[in-house]
């Protein structure tokens, strides 16, 4: 199970720091990812991190001011996001997946609930 949380409201310019805590995994044993949704439109990628944790892809929206890491010891996944803009209000969902590294919805395996990230202008 994956549970994502951290989300909220935040004004523009400003940050959030996303979890992802996975029980019953072992998320050393996963890549990562961040995806999300805004009201509307498909889910897409943002973020990734490889198994081994040493690999980072970011979509080019998010690149330079989202950064995705891996606390094995925690067991927990994060996604720190700068600089928000209103265009990036949506719900995020973290996703695990028995491939070394992948930024493609359909390569996941298992997903979180979502937490929703308002932006405000």
């Amino acid at each position: 199970q994956l549970q994502a949380s951290g989300g909220g409201l935040v004004q523009a310019g400003g940050s959030l720091r996303l979890s992802c805590a996975a029980s019953g995994r072992t998320i050393s044993n996963y890549a990562m990812g961040w995806f999300r949704q805004a009201p509307g439109k498909e889910r897409e990628f943002a973020a990734a991190i490889s198994r081994s944790g040493d690999i980072t892809r970011y979509a080019d929206s998010v690149k330079g001011r989202f950064t995705i890491s891996k606390d094995n010891a925690k067991n927990t996944v994060y996604l720190q996001m700068n600089s928000l803009k209103p265009e990036g209000t949506a719900v995020y969902y973290c996703a695990a997946s028995n491939l070394i590294l992948v930024t493609v919805r359909v390569d996941y395996d298992y997903w979180g609930q979502g937490t929703l990230v308002t932006v405000s202008s």
